[in-house]
């Protein structure tokens, strides 16, 4: 596990195999739940994701492609929910309130 220092996280991605669907929903929540905090929220295929990414979130059976094809060190935030799920809640948290959370 990595920690996660919210305070620092200026680029968010969120990864997806086929880049449509769900997970532009989820991409287009965080925007709106992280623009306060001048975060830029973007969407991805899993094998493009940015080298400048600071953490990635993507569904847990592609988490292993995304930390291929992320910048070594960039955590990897794997979740199965679309909506609600505890992990990126938990990712949300602590770049909204500057604190740090284990992925």
């Amino acid at each position: 596990m990595a920690t996660l220092n919210g305070s620092t996280v200026k680029k968010l991605i969120v990864a997806c195999d086929a880049g449509m669907g769900s997970s532009i929903m989820l991409a287009t929540t965080l925007k709106k739940q992280l623009k306060k905090n001048g975060v830029t929220v973007e969407h991805s295929a899993v094998a493009e994701i940015p080298q400048d990414a600071d953490v990635v979130v993507t569904q847990n059976n592609l988490a292993a492609r995304a930390r291929d094809a992320a910048a070594p060190g960039t955590p990897i935030v794997p979740f199965q929910l679309f909506m609600g799920d505890p992990a990126v809640a938990a990712v949300v948290d602590a770049i909204q309130n500057g604190t740090t959370v284990e992925v």
